[in-house]
């Protein structure tokens, strides 16, 4: 004869811990089925040591068993012991094979036979036992593992951790703990940003790599494994490090299959996707709660929050109000419109299209980073240069883009539902036009942390935000009196694929004619001459290549490749021919882009006899600047070697226009031929120096410059971050007296930079100033443009966009 409860709850991690303890104090009939033979399997099999965070730290905890941050081993001693305290009927070695049956007589069959017949299920079940899985070529055969039990047991290994979420940070931290096991640790985050991870973890992780006990490699992916050696795509191309072994804490997935066995629908067919549910957990199938990571709630304190409050619903408690509510119902309350706090959630997410496939409890937990603002019709929201990096998304009433900074009435709207502020979002950039409400607006402003946490824990809402930013940009790039409707076909085939550097995406005599848009990075184009490849131009971010063959048909006629690790948009050959034929317009325009790209060819066909030596020396000098750096610049210094007289004026320059700290270093960096490449910021297209700065502190301005602001608070992490080696932290001295004084009178230092004299006095006085990020902002604000430049008395230093520099144009000009 089958058992029968009231309430079955299947696993017992905090959230369904949590469900039955509430049950047993309630006093309802239940049974808790764990699969292992301990409590909570995942917490269990954390690392040795491993402190538990309870955060958000201004989230109160409800539940019956207690829970506070501390080592694992605690947190499991203090479950254990409440579990026996409270009764909680628990049935270990217990896994749910299969459920059948409707609300009020449901029947769950165990794998070892057994049947327990229930009223209602609680699915607690997690994710971890479903990780995502490493593919890559000899994932099938090399040493990697899912899980990291104890990290003492590994010692003199080299260990490659591939995962930036809390699980990938915490193993990294737990394997580098103890310098004397003597491992050598990589972690590696695909991106820039650490998105997955509380702020605590990614600042130890910071420490640590500050003492070098881990290597962090940022815009990094696996790409091969051979034998005990990882292949890497960088972003400055590929590279080999030892790995004895790989620890690959990538995420994990719902058990998908089991979930919908039991007649429970997802909000959407990817992999990552989370279960229907209502604002009190129940799924589509009446009489099934999910709570937990299940749920899309992975914090521990939400997790046992949710199994407190799922029994309080099943018991018929209709007035029982989340944990949050009440920051929530703070954020809300400045509006007019009485709305509870469920009804706010339910509009936002309804209308608002990157949020649609947020469950209620995701919507919750998004909210609590995010902030809802109203405007007035013709209220500016930002303005054109303002700094910032937050996502908008406009949930009521439409916006105005200001796209004629000269005319203000020259607008383009965004209506309800869209989002702007993207590229502030992606490229870190000020803001490139004012934006002012059309018509009575609600927005939610979501932070730069939110907005990239949303993209990677929600497909759709990433594929949103994509197809939003490249349609706006093919629009800009392309315009011709396109509009999004004319756009809608190229967008349903194109695909944007990631480019290592050197990897090309057009190879000259293949055949094709996709288009292809540069949305991150650059290329360099290069054509076979004379039995060797030379150097053609320098493509950087926003420019398109590949329609040439469109148009004119034939074979690609050059080979374009990656400059730096990059991100190109594919245009389908098809989709594009149709679109081209149906706006004349923009034929024209591709038609004139395409003779400028022929004549360059017919150029270097023409004269390369007579230039061999010019465009060998060119190509060679285009290729090594790319080598260092300028693949990614915006703005660059470079120095002629045959000009430079060593006077060390623009160092001077430099120091004089900044508080006496010159952010150029002349003699450093590499020289190729004649031309030099110091040490200065080259104001990357995306700044790795934005990556990680807590303060957000980093900047860029109207002209593209990276500038540092008053809120550093010289934490290093934008030195660490930063490839080229052109950021210093440094004390700013005191200031220097009229040049007058100086002269005349010998009071304090002269041009340049003052001796480290001043230093050690204020060191040993006491009143030494806290260090600061330094480094170039081109002068910003300074009449004239850059002093450095200004300062060279023969000309030799120039600061350039990379474009302007990089091209066959120059050769025509003969100034190669």
């Amino acid at each position: 004869m089958a058992d029968r409860v009231k309430i079955a709850i299947v696993g017992s991690g905090p959230a369904g811990l949590s469900a039955a303890a509430r049950a047993a104090q309630l006093g309802l009939s239940h049974v808790l089925l764990e699969k292992t033979d301990h409590l909570s399997d995942t917490i269990y099999k954390y690392q040795k040591g491993k402190h538990v965070m309870a955060t958000p730290s201004a989230l109160v905890l409800r539940s019956d068993m207690d829970f506070d941050a501390g080592k694992r081993e605690a947190v499991l001693g203090t479950w254990d012991s409440q579990a026996a305290k409270f009764k909680v009927n628990v049935r270990y070695r217990s896994e749910v094979k299969a459920i059948e049956g409707e609300k009020g007589a449901f029947a769950l069959t165990l794998t070892d036979g057994a049947r327990i017949e229930a009223e209602t299920i609680v699915l607690a079940i997690g994710t971890q036992g479903n990780p995502n899985l490493l593919k890559v070529p000899g994932a099938e055969t090399g040493n990697i593992q899912y899980q990291l039990d104890d990290p003492g047991e590994y010692i003199d290994e080299h260990i490659t951790v591939i995962g930036s979420g809390d699980a990938g940070i915490e193993n990294a931290l737990g394997l580098a703990a103890d310098a004397a096991q003597g491992n050598t640790v990589t972690i590696l985050n695909r991106s820039a940003d650490f998105a997955r991870a509380k702020g605590a973890n990614v600042k130890l992780l910071q420490e640590a790599a500050d003492r070098g006990r881990i290597s962090i490699r940022l815009e990094t992916t696996p790409a091969e494994i051979r034998g005990n050696q990882l292949l890497l795509d960088t972003r400055d191309g590929q590279e080999t490090i030892r790995a004895d072994r790989i620890i690959a804490r990538m995420g994990s997935a719902a058990p998908r299959a089991f979930v919908e066995s039991c007649g429970i629908e997802f909000t959407s067919p990817d992999r990552e996707a989370f279960p229907k549910l209502t604002p009190t957990f129940e799924s589509t199938k009446p009489g099934i709660f999910v709570i937990g990571a299940l749920a899309g709630y992975p914090l521990i304190k939400h997790c046992m929050n949710q199994g407190y409050d799922v029994v309080e619903f099943i018991n018929g408690n209709k007035s029982l109000k989340p944990a949050d509510e009440p920051l929530l119902l703070a954020k809300f309350a400045k509006f007019r419109a009485k709305r509870s706090v469920d009804e706010w959630l339910e509009l936002l997410r309804g209308n608002v299209t990157i949020l649609n496939e947020l469950s209620p409890l995701q919507m919750r937990e998004f909210m609590l980073d995010s902030e809802v603002r109203s405007y007035k019709a013709g209220e500016e929201i930002f303005e054109r240069n303002d700094p910032g990096s937050s996502l908008f998304a406009i949930a009521q009433g439409s916006v105005l883009v200001e796209i004629d900074p000269k005319n203000r009435s020259v607008t383009v709207p965004i209506e309800q539902g869209s989002i702007f502020g993207e590229v502030g979002l992606i490229s870190g950039r000020r803001r490139g036009a004012t934006v002012r409400a059309g018509e009575n607006a609600v927005v939610v402003e979501i932070s730069r942390t939110a907005a990239l946490k949303l993209m990677a824990s929600v497909p759709a809402a990433k594929r949103a935000i994509t197809r939003i930013s490249v349609e706006r940009q093919l629009l800009q790039m392309f315009g011709s009196g396109l509009t999004a409707t004319d756009l809608a076909e190229v967008l349903d085939t194109s695909e944007i694929m990631t480019v290592r550097a050197g990897q090309p995406i057009l190879k000259e005599g293949d055949e094709g004619q996709d288009i292809f848009v540069i949305r991150v990075g650059s290329m360099i184009v290069e054509k076979a001459i004379g039995g060797r490849q030379v150097f053609l131009n320098y493509l950087p971010a926003g420019s398109y290549v590949g329609e040439m063959a469109m148009i004119a048909g034939g074979r690609r006629t050059a080979t374009v490749k990656a400059a730096v690790k990059s991100e190109v948009i594919q245009l389908k050959g098809e989709a594009f021919l149709k679109l081209l034929a149906a706006r004349p317009r923009l034929a024209e325009k591709l038609r004139g882009d395409m003779a400028a790209r022929q004549n360059i060819n017919a150029f270097i066909e023409s004269r390369k006899d007579s230039f061999s030596g010019a465009v060998d020396l060119y190509s060679a000098t285009a290729s090594f600047l790319v080598e260092n750096g300028i693949g990614e610049a915006t703005d660059v210094l470079l120095i002629d070697e045959n000009l430079c007289v060593g006077c060390d004026n623009c160092e001077k320059a430099c120091a004089d226009s900044h508080d006496g700290l010159s952010r150029l270093d002349r003699e450093a960096g590499k020289t190729y031929a004649h031309l030099h490449v110091p040490t200065s910021c080259r104001h990357c297209e995306h700044p790795h120096c934005m990556a990680d700065c807590p303060p957000n502190a980093i900047h860029r301005g109207p002209d593209g410059e990276v500038f540092i602001d008053e809120k550093c608070i010289g934490c290093g992490n934008c030195q660490r971050n930063c490839p080229y080696g052109v950021i210093r932290m440094d004390s700013v001295p005191p200031k220097k007296p009229p040049l007058f004084a100086w002269l005349a009178l010998g009071l304090g230092p002269g041009p340049g930079e003052p001796g480290k004299a001043w230093k050690y006095k204020a060191k040993a006085k006491g009143t030494e100033a806290p260090k600061k990020a330094i480094k170039c902002d081109m002068c910003a604000g300074i009449k004239g443009g850059p002093a450095c430049v200004r300062a060279c008395p023969t000309g030799a230093a120039i600061r350039v966009a990379p474009e302007e520099f990089l091209g066959v144009a120059r050769l025509e000009r003969g100034d190669g």
